[in-house]
């Protein structure tokens, strides 16, 4: 099958009110690096959606990720989220738009406000009780300040998610918190075949792996072994990348912990938030 008929294929599981309708720009989003557009899936007889449009033809090219397109990225990163069962990302698909084929990602919270988000820039003695330290800074006047986290199992999920997409930019500002559940966005810059891991939640780094996402890894692992669900991410990452995914999650089943930061590679985004 050839990849742009994979693409569409992968609209077949997809909420209706992603596919379906009009695609409709209300605008540009001011602080995204790339062209990403806050829009609407309008259809008859059909409650309006409000979504963030991504097309490939807005992406500026990245050295290091040469291949595909950090659309196409977005909605795989959405796939192995639903067949892992994570359910942390939210539902993402491809398809048109005035501004050529792209990812079309349901937009959380209300598009004229910020989600917040559970990481946290404070003074050493405001760090929220319970919080789990991940990095000590300093500010514009030179104040110590420091970087942490809640000891959330929904975040701690989010974590192992990000070490099987081998996401490259985990921000503060990519973690939601909106109706009572955890949202994680912005993929764009995952699932490249070297190791790549960039993110704000570190705080359970060496600690054993939960057993609900064992679980998840092993219902991943099982999902990714399916021929048809290889042929599927085929149009959306390279097969260098599927090998490595699945080595990735072979790899956390086997060592059973979260992973640790290496030298190899800087282990905080940046900016963190």
């Amino acid at each position: 099958m050839p990849a742009g008929q994979r693409l569409q294929a992968l609209t077949v599981a997809a909420p209706p009110s992603l596919v379906g309708g009009d695609l409709v720009v209300l605008g540009r989003h001011p602080l995204a690096s790339n062209a990403v557009f806050v829009a609407e899936v309008r259809a008859p007889d059909q409650p309006t959606v409000a979504v963030a449009y991504k097309p490939v033809d807005g992406e500026r090219p990245l050295w290091d990720f040469p291949d595909g397109s950090l659309a196409a990225r977005e909605v795989a990163a959405s796939r192995i989220d639903a067949l892992g069962g994570f359910d942390l990302v939210p539902p993402t698909v491809w398809r048109d738009g005035p501004a050529g084929a792209g990812a079309v990602q349901q937009w959380i919270g209300e598009i004229t406000s910020l989600c917040p988000t559970p990481v946290t820039v404070t003074r050493p003695d405001e760090v929220p009780d319970g919080n789990l330290v991940v990095l000590e800074g300093e500010d514009e006047g030179g104040a110590p300040v420091l970087l942490s986290h809640p000891d959330d199992p929904r975040l701690r999920s989010m974590a192992v998610l990000d070490a099987v997409l081998n996401n490259s930019d985990r921000k503060g500002g990519h973690v939601l918190d909106h109706g009572g559940r955890l949202w994680g966005i912005d993929h764009g810059v995952s699932l490249h075949e070297e190791p790549k891991l960039r993110t704000v939640l570190w705080g359970w780094a060496g600690e054993p792996l939960p057993e609900g996402d064992l679980a998840r890894l092993a219902r991943l692992d099982a999902e990714l072994a399916r021929p048809e669900v290889e042929a599927e991410l085929a149009g959306l990452i390279t097969p260098t990348e599927f090998d490595a995914l699945r080595r990735r999650v072979n790899r956390l089943l086997d060592r059973r912990t979260h992973p640790v930061p290496h030298g190899d590679w800087p282990p905080i985004p940046w900016p963190a938030l």
